[in-house]
């Protein structure tokens, strides 16, 4: 029995191994069925005593310094975001000038020196730079630059963008909120984003949608019987990549060569105009400055980061005027299940990388300030 043990341990190893190597000889490999089902980091849940406390982390592994853009904002509203935040405790955190995306301009070898101390989505560690100005190459025009790359030429008659930015929380079941969000300039949408049949509550309209390699994998195999199976896809749609690690940057340098595997989960029509990835500053800022937890502190802390929904709000706030942000945590989340589309009630799971607790908090202070106006269902 233990030789048999022993001999698929080592055979699992052996098949860990071969798969990862051709990941690194092909960007196809990212989208193999095996692969891209397969969890690089399970969440794990939190027990009591888990996080152990250590000292404060230091400066340098925090990195609270950041570059700078001078083109985030698209609008000059009067009663936006950016114009309010002046006379909230906001002030001094909110960066105006944070780079929300990368693209081609960023990709120097200065810039890879000073990011690549950082692991996961808040640096470019384990991104070799050619690989780098490979990806970011392909995201050279305006569209890939800015947030809102068709807004100058929307017939919409407004100086200020209000966008709807929807989570999957069970909330929004039965909300009839569909409508209302619909009707925003643009659409937001996380991960397992399932549309059909739920159109009355959530809308039907996506403009925006953010996901990372492994969230995308883990929705697609996790809410498939709940009508989940890929990405939206629309004319107006946006697709947004939160690089967790050095493969995300391989998808996203095949999807924009036009290889056939991406082609299929993001359609035949799409171009490199119609892709995005956010900045390894903007992800570490929000950390440091919006949700700066205690997991820190701990033995897990490479393992945090923000959740993918929580990037993608933040990202609404630091380039929208309005944002109405639906489905996403409140105090009350005892009440509902954890998606809206959950067949039978599921309890809301805290893992060890994201903290939960702390972005109800947040979301209720910004609610509060009037930064954004988040549904409770009251």
């Amino acid at each position: 029995m233990v030789m048999g043990s022993l001999r698929k341990r080592l055979a699992l190893g052996f098949v860990c191994i071969c798969t990862l190597l051709v990941m690194c000889m092909t960007g196809k490999a990212v989208f193999d069925k095996y692969q891209f089902g397969t969890e690089i980091l399970k969440p794990q849940k939190i027990r009591a005593g888990q996080v152990k406390m250590a000292k404060a982390p230091d400066l340098s592994y925090i990195g609270d310094t950041y570059a700078s853009d001078d083109e985030v904002s698209q609008t000059h509203c009067p009663t936006g975001i950016r114009a309010r935040v002046s006379v909230t405790k906001y002030n001094s955190t909110f960066l105006k000038n944070i780079p929300v995306l990368q693209w081609l301009k960023h990709a120097s070898k200065i810039e890879h020196e000073r990011l690549r101390k950082y692991p996961g989505a808040h640096g470019w560690r384990g991104v070799n730079f050619m690989n780098l100005v490979e990806t970011l190459s392909a995201l050279n025009t305006t569209a890939n630059q800015f947030m809102f790359d068709d807004w100058d030429s929307r017939a919409n008659g407004s100086t200020c963008i209000r966008c709807a930015v929807i989570g999957n929380g069970g909330i929004l079941r039965g909300s009839k909120k569909g409508r209302e969000i619909d009707e925003h300039h643009y659409v937001f949408r996380v991960n397992g984003a399932v549309i059909k049949g739920f159109e009355e509550d959530v809308g039907s309209r996506t403009t925006h949608y953010t996901f990372s390699t492994n969230t995308l994998g883990n929705s697609m195999r996790s809410y498939a019987k709940a009508g989940f199976h890929g990405p939206p896809k629309s004319k107006e749609t946006r697709y947004i990549f939160l690089p967790d690690q050095g493969r995300d940057y391989t998808l996203l340098k095949s999807v924009t060569s036009q290889t056939k595997t991406p082609s299929k989960y993001f359609g035949t029509k799409v171009t490199a105009k119609n892709f995005k990835i956010y900045h390894p500053d903007f992800t570490r800022y929000i950390r440091n400055r919006f949700l700066r937890s205690n997991i820190l502190k701990g033995r897990f802390r490479d393992w945090y980061r923000p959740t993918t929904g929580a990037v993608m709000l933040m990202a609404a706030m630091h380039t929208c005027d309005q944002v109405d942000a639906y489905g996403f945590i409140t105090p009350d989340y005892k009440k509902y299940s954890d998606h809206y589309y959950d067949k039978s009630f599921h309890r809301v799971i805290f893992y060890v990388n994201h903290d939960m607790r702390l972005e109800l908090k947040v979301w209720q202070e910004l609610h509060k300030a009037r930064l954004i106006n988040l549904y409770m269902r009251k």
